[in-house]
């Protein structure tokens, strides 16, 4: 897997929670939410992505949202490129982790 084009991929998917509103976002982690989508790079090589939503240290706290991509098949199907941010009720963004 390209590790580069993958991790532009994730970090081009993940902006699209980063403008949710905490209310919502918290909403996803107690219905326990994944979204999944496959996207296809420019040179045609597909992408499994996978979001989940976690509270990040307690109940009704930050929201950790973090998200996984691979190719779907290899060792990176078992080990994917991850990446997240946590969201505050004060709609405060965290600090970014892999």
């Amino acid at each position: 897997m390209d590790e580069k084009e993958a991790g532009s991929i994730l970090a081009e998917h993940l902006n699209q929670y980063r403008t949710r509103p905490y209310t919502e976002l918290a909403a996803w982690v107690r219905e326990r939410r994944i979204d999944t989508a496959e996207v296809v790079a420019r040179n045609g090589k597909q992408y499994q992505i996978e979001v989940t939503f976690h509270w990040d240290g307690k109940p009704d706290g930050d929201v950790r949202v973090v998200g996984s991509v691979d190719e779907g098949r290899g060792i990176r199907a078992f080990v994917p490129l991850t990446d997240s941010f946590a969201v505050g009720s004060d709609r405060r963004s965290g600090g970014q982790s892999s």
